[in-house]
C-alpha cells in the first residue's frame, strides 16, 4: 500500500514538503490504489518545491493533481487557479478571476528552454526492439545511448533494449521512463498500448533542457527528422518549445507557455496554403516536416490547427 496522508471517499492526499518531487515507486502505487477505487490522487506541495518531468507530464493528463499550498491559500501548480478544500477534495474557487498570487511571483530559478519531440509509431510483431525508437532519439538529440529506464523514479534498470522489450510486450499497456544522458538534460517519458497481433502503439515524448545561454538548435530539425525517418521511422513527429528550467524541473509559478515549431507526418503530402512543407528522410521512408513557428510565438497553434485539418482531409 502507498503512503498516503489523508483519504476520502473522492481522493487520496499525499502531502510532500522537499526541493524536488519525483514520480517515485509509491507515488506509482498510488496512482494504481486510486484508480482501483475510483479516487483522485491530488499531490500538496509548498511554493518551494519542483516536479520532476516524468511527474509534470502525469499531472498534464492522468496523473497526480498537482496542488500547491501558499500560506492559507491553495493553487494548482501547473496552471495558477485558486483551489479550495470542500472537506472532501481540493476543487477549483468558483469566483476566483485571477491566477494565485504566487503562481505571478518571479521563478526561483534561471528560465530556459525545453525540447519536446512527441512521436507516434506502431511497432509489429517481428520488431525485436520496442526501444529502438527512443533510444535512437536520445542518440540524435545527446550524443550518447539512454542511461536506464523504470517505471519510476530515479529509474532502476540500466539500457538493455532486450529487457525494455521484454517489460513492454509482457504486459497490456505500460508506461517507462528512460533517462539519457549527454551535456544536457535528457529524459523519455514512453507510453505503449498492445494493438492485437503482436503489434504495439507507441506515444513517446522525449525532452531536453537548455540553459538561457545555450539556445535549442532548431535550425538542425530536418537533419534530426529525416536521421528518425532512415532509421527508424515513425508515422508523426511533434516539436514544442517550452520555457522552463534546464533540469526538466517545473516550478509552480508562470515561465511561459509551450509553443509548436515543427510537425513531421509520414510520407510525402502536400502542403496546406502558408504552411511551408519540406520532404526530409530517405525515398523508401519519407516524411514531410512542416513549420509551425518559432517556439515562441502563439500563431504557431493556429498553424497547428490549421495543418490537422488539412491532413484530414482526403486529398485527390
Amino acid at each position: 500500500m502507498s503512503t498516503v496522508d489523508a483519504l476520502t471517499e473522492r481522493a487520496m492526499i499525499v502531502l510532500q514538503d522537499r526541493p524536488v518531487v519525483p514520480l517515485s515507486a509509491w507515488l506509482v502505487d498510488a496512482l494504481a490504489d486510486a484508480t482501483t477505487s475510483g479516487r483522485a490522487v491530488q499531490l500538496v506541495t509548498p511554493p518551494q518545491s519542483r516536479i520532476t518531468l516524468p511527474l509534470r507530464l502525469g499531472a498534464a493528463a492522468s496523473g497526480p493533481h498537482w496542488v500547491v499550498r501558499d500560506g492559507d491559500a491553495y493553487y494548482e501548480g501547473l496552471s495558477g487557479r485558486p483551489m479550495r478544500w470542500n472537506g472532501a477534495t481540493f476543487e477549483p474557487v468558483p469566483d476566483a478571476r485571477d491566477y494565485a498570487p504566487g503562481f505571478t511571483a518571479r521563478p526561483a530559478g534561471p528560465v530556459g528552454a525545453q525540447l519536446g519531440l512527441t512521436y507516434r509509431v506502431r511497432h509489429g510483431a517481428a520488431d525485436p526492439e520496442v526501444g529502438g525508437t527512443v533510444e535512437r532519439m536520445l542518440q540524435l538529440l545527446t550524443g550518447k545511448s539512454p542511461l536506464g529506464w523504470g517505471t519510476s523514479e530515479p529509474v532502476a534498470e540500466p539500457w538493455r533494449p532486450d529487457r525494455f522489450t521484454e517489460h513492454v510486450r509482457n504486459r497490456e499497456s505500460a508506461r517507462v521512463v528512460v533517462a539519457g544522458d549527454g551535456p544536457r538534460p535528457a529524459q523519455a517519458v514512453c507510453a505503449f498500448t498492445a494493438a492485437g497481433g503482436g503489434a504495439v502503439n507507441e506515444a513517446t515524448t522525449v525532452t531536453v533542457g537548455y540553459a538561457p545561454q545555450d539556445p535549442p538548435p532548431l535550425a538542425h530539425l530536418p537533419q534530426l527528422v529525416g536521421a528518425i525517418a532512415a532509421d527508424r521511422p515513425v508515422a508523426s513527429l511533434l516539436v514544442q518549445l517550452t520555457p522552463g528550467r534546464a533540469d526538466l524541473t517545473t516550478e509552480p509559478r508562470w515561465t511561459g507557455t509551450a509553443s509548436p515549431v515543427a510537425l513531421a507526418v509520414a510520407g510525402a503530402v502536400p502542403s496546406p496554403q502558408g504552411i511551408p512543407g519540406q520532404q526530409v528522410g530517405p525515398p523508401r521512408a519519407p516524411m514531410t516536416l512542416f513549420a509551425l513557428g518559432d517556439g515562441r510565438s502563439p500563431e504557431g497553434w493556429q498553424r497547428h490547427r490549421r495543418l490537422l485539418q488539412h491532413l484530414q482531409t482526403p486529398h485527390a
